[in-house]
């Protein structure tokens, strides 16, 4: 499995937004993103639930799992794509 995860709800208007900026990042940057539909797949809710464990809570949801970091909600191109390299990001509430 790829080490960078995203979780996301079909008719989440946040996860179709983030979606675009995934296939820039992947387009862009040669960066692969898993990609687990979550509100209509019952394993792939699962498999968020155990990455979660309550740091955000909802979709969309950006894991890696090589640095433990994760991205809640949206967040711009700049920090996605820093997030995807492992880069330090911060991330506004």
């Amino acid at each position: 499995m790829n080490h960078l995860l995203e979780f996301y709800g079909t008719e989440c208007p946040h996860c179709i937004v983030m979606h675009d900026l995934v296939e820039r990042l992947e387009k862009e940057e040669g960066i692969k993103v898993d990609i687990f539909e979550v509100w209509h797949n019952e394993e792939n809710a699962k498999k968020l639930e155990e990455l979660d464990k309550d740091m955000c809570g909802g979709v969309p949801f950006f894991y890696n799992t090589q640095t433990k970091k994760f991205i809640c909600g949206d967040a711009s191109y700049e920090i996605l794509k820093a997030w995807a390299k492992g880069e330090p990001f911060t991330q506004e509430e």
